[in-house]
Parts: structure tokens; C-alpha cells; sequence
């Protein structure tokens, strides 16, 4: 149920990082002491990664064609002069030349376009010499389509696409959708890419159900019907389109940018403002009524599935059935102390230090014990496509009646559909409007809050 093979979530940040100092790095070099630095870097800093986002700059994948890479670093050489000059038009008083300006300029693009270009050939290298980086595909379907895509695949390995089997659905050895999701199991596929026009819907949804409760990725290869209602991700490979089943907005650059600054400033907000103060507070009191830690740690899945300790403040007195039985209403584990936290909220408090850590996110799907996770991955269709992004402390499904115990198999059904909705819709607005929410839930005090 792991992803693999999956680009690395460091390399666009890096990215960023690297040309943002070559701008402040020469900027100070070339325009001396008396220059107002410090708004300079806070003006170009907000203007070049609003303009980026705008521009689609760091939108470069491993199938991206050389001449687009150039393309855009011409677009965005000038979007850089026209933001600098806007800068220094603001600033009519400085006296830098313009000769000044214009040499700045050119070497700043210079160097980002040879680390840029860098890391492209690098990375074709790493893939075509050393094997690194590679996703695993298979292909579903024999026509001319997907034949286009097999010589794709087997010509070009710099792109670091392994291709493993090409599956015949129609013709003298087809074989069952069945067989197709065993083969991408027993060898660990990471991606699968299927044409519209060889699969029926009903194999269709069998396939789509199965890559979703496997965090399998699946992509189509269209034809000249109308198909899908849901949102598709069209891009090219070659010339050749490809559609994907899903577009996750936290994916891209910007957006995950935003939504970690969000994570780490209200992080940092709570555990400097208030947890620095009323840990020690709570900590006595916790030790006063039962023996054990203050904090809890649990076992919970995260992103990719992965298992991470989560952090609370103990509500109940140590119990060998604390990591495989959820808590329930009149639970006579809880303490008295528990029982105040536990209906104020506080006890997820902690779990902001989960999320300056990097494990968890303010706001997102909440993450259930592994024993649960296992048992719902088994039982609820969808469920495991939660774990395409970070758990959260509060999330949509939870303050819209969603949160506690889950006492059916239609409370647990719900709650994926509001952790998929907001998966597919995210937005850092959205993010805002729940954690208002979860403060005024909090505040007025939850049925379900046990």
C-alpha cells in the first residue's frame, strides 16, 4: 500500500531556495550599503514566487521537453528585469545605473539557468546511468494509442519510466482486470496508464476503485468519447495527451509552500503561546490525579501511509487497550482532568508539534490508529486515498459532524467523502474557514467531544 518511486517532495523547494540567493546574494554584491536591502528582498522575494506560481516556472516534470524549459526562462528573464526595474522606479532616488541594473540582471538569470538546466540533465543522467529515480508502469490496452506510448516509454529511459507490461483487455490473449491489479501488486507498479476506448465502465470503476485503496497513480489515454465527470489533469508526453484521474491542488509548488508557511506560523503561534505556558500547568495536574506521562504518544498513518507517533495529553490512566480500543462516551479510563480536556480540545494540542515536525498539518484528514486504519482499508471503499496528503488535527469532515467515535460504517463512509472533497478542493481559505470553525466547536463545546 506504499508509493514509490515518487519525484522527490525536496527538489522544487531546493529550487527555489537556489534562485531566490542568487537574486538577494548578488543584489547586495552590486548595489552596496546604502541600498534599502532589507525591502528589496521582502519586494523581489513576494513578487518572484507570485509571478513563478503565474508563469508555471517551476512546472518542469521528467517528461518536460528541453525547448519549454528554455521557453520559460526567457518568459521569466523577463518578468524578472520588468520586477526589478519596478523596484528601482519606486525607489527614484537611489542613483544605480541603469548599466548596473541590466549586468545584476543578466548574471542573476545566468546562474539560475545553468542550475536549472543543471539539475534537468543531472537528473536524465541519474535516471538513464545509475537507474535512479524510476517509476514502475504497466499499460491497459493494445491499439495504436498505446502503442505510441509503450515506444515512448522504451525510447526515451531518461525520463526514468520502467515500463513492465502492456496488458491486452480485447484481443486472442487478453486477459481480466483482475489478473491487470494482481500483476501491479506482486510487482509493485507505481503507475498505470489505461485507454479509454479498451476498458469498459465496468472494469473502469473496478480499476479506479482498486488504484485509489492501493495508492496506485492512474492515468488515461483518451479517445473521442465524452468521459468522466470529475476534474482530469491533461498534460502532454511527446506529443502524445494524457489525462489523469485526479489533480491534487497541494501538489504543486506554491500551493504546498503556502500551506506549510501556514502549518509552521500557526505551529509555532500555539506552542510558543501557549503550550510553553500551559503544559507545565496541565502536566501537574495530570500527574497529580493518576501515575504516567504527561504526554501520549500513538501509532497513527500519515502521508504515503507511513506510521509516525502522534503526541496528546494523556486523558486516561495508562490501559493495555489505550493503542486498539477508541475512546467511548462514559469510558471509565478517562480521568477527571481527561474529561475537561478532552471536551475543550486541549488534549490535541500537542499534535502541533507533529506539525512543525513535518508529520502533520493543521488542517487535513484525520489520522486513525494503525489496528483501525488497517481494518477501514479493508472494509471502506476509498479510504486509503486519505493518505495521499498529510493527516491533520481538525479537517473538514470533522467539523461538519463528523468527528469522535465512529460508530458505523456510514460515520466512517462519510468521513471519507468530506477528506476527499477537501483533498480535490483544497485552498489556503478553505484551511482558514475550518480552523474557525474548529475554535468555535471548541468554544460552544461538541456532543461527540467525550
Amino acid at each position: 500500500m506504499f508509493r514509490s518511486g515518487r519525484y522527490s517532495g525536496l527538489l522544487r523547494p531546493i529550487s527555489y531556495g537556489i534562485d531566490l540567493f542568487f537574486i538577494h546574494f548578488f543584489a547586495f554584491e552590486f548595489f552596496g550599503k546604502p541600498f534599502p536591502f532589507f525591502n528589496y528582498v521582502v519586494f523581489l522575494t513576494i513578487a518572484w514566487l507570485l509571478l513563478s506560481l503565474r508563469s508555471g516556472f517551476y512546472e518542469i516534470y521528467r517528461f518536460t521537453h528541453l525547448s519549454k524549459i528554455i521557453s520559460l526562462i526567457g518568459k521569466q528573464s523577463i518578468v524578472f528585469l520588468l520586477i526589478v526595474f519596478s523596484f528601482f522606479g519606486f525607489y527614484n532616488e537611489l542613483t544605480t545605473s541603469a548599466s548596473t541594473i541590466f549586468k545584476y540582471i543578466l548574471l542573476v538569470i545566468l546562474c539560475i539557468t545553468i542550475v536549472k538546466l543543471g539539475i534537468y540533465f543531472l537528473l536524465k543522467r541519474y535516471r538513464l546511468h545509475l537507474g535512479g529515480n524510476v517509476r514502475r508502469v504497466v499499460i491497459l490496452g493494445l491499439n495504436q494509442k498505446t502503442d505510441q506510448l509503450r515506444k515512448f516509454f522504451t525510447t526515451n529511459p531518461v525520463y526514468g519510466y520502467k515500463l513492465y507490461k502492456t496488458f491486452d483487455l480485447k484481443g486472442p490473449d487478453k486477459v481480466t482486470i483482475e489478473e491487470c491489479m494482481d500483476y501491479i501488486l506482486s510487482e509493485k507498479i507505481d503507475e498505470v496508464y489505461s485507454s479509454v476506448a479498451e476498458i469498459n465502465n465496468k472494469d473502469l470503476l473496478k480499476l479506479i476503485d482498486f488504484v485509489d485503496n492501493n495508492l496506485k497513480v492512474l492515468k488515461f489515454l483518451p479517445d473521442n468519447k465524452e468521459i468522466y465527470s470529475k476534474k482530469l489533469d491533461f498534460t502532454y508526453y511527446g506529443v502524445l495527451p494524457i489525462l489523469s484521474m485526479r489533480k491534487i491542488p497541494m501538489d504543486e509548488p506554491f500551493n504546498k509552500f503556502l500551506k506549510r508557511s501556514f502549518d509552521i506560523m500557526l505551529s509555532l503561534l500555539v506552542i510558543v503561546g501557549l503550550l510553553s505556558w500551559l503544559t507545565p500547568i496541565l502536566g501537574l495536574l495530570i500527574k497529580l490525579e493518576s501515575k504516567g506521562p504527561v504526554f501520549f504518544k500513538q501509532k497513527r498513518n500519515g502521508l504515503d501511509y507511513k506510521e509516525f507517533y502522534c503526541y496528546k495529553f494523556r486523558s486516561m490512566r495508562p490501559n493495555p487497550m489505550a493503542h486498539l480500543e477508541q475512546i467511548r462516551k462514559g469510558d471509565e479510563r478517562v480521568t477527571r482532568v481527561g474529561k475537561i480536556i478532552r471536551k475543550t480540545s486541549i488534549d490535541e494540542l500537542p499534535q502541533f508539534i507533529n506539525v512543525l515536525k513535518g508529520e502533520m498539518s493543521v488542517v487535513g484528514p484525520r489520522p486513525h490508529m494503525v489496528s483501525h486504519t488497517h481494518m477501514y482499508a479493508e472494509r471502506i471503499d476509498k479510504f486509503m486515498v486519505r493518505h495521499f496528503i498529510k493527516p491533520g488535527i481538525t479537517g473538514l469532515a470533522q467539523v461538519s459532524g463528523f468527528r469522535g467515535e465512529v460508530e458505523d460504517d456510514n460515520h466512517i463512509i462519510n468521513r471519507v467523502k468530506y477528506d476527499i472533497f477537501y483533498l480535490e478542493n483544497w485552498s489556503l481559505f478553505l484551511d482558514i474557514k475550518i480552523v474557525f470553525q474548529t475554535i468555535y466547536n471548541a468554544l460552544r463545546g461538541e456532543e461527540k467531544a467525550y
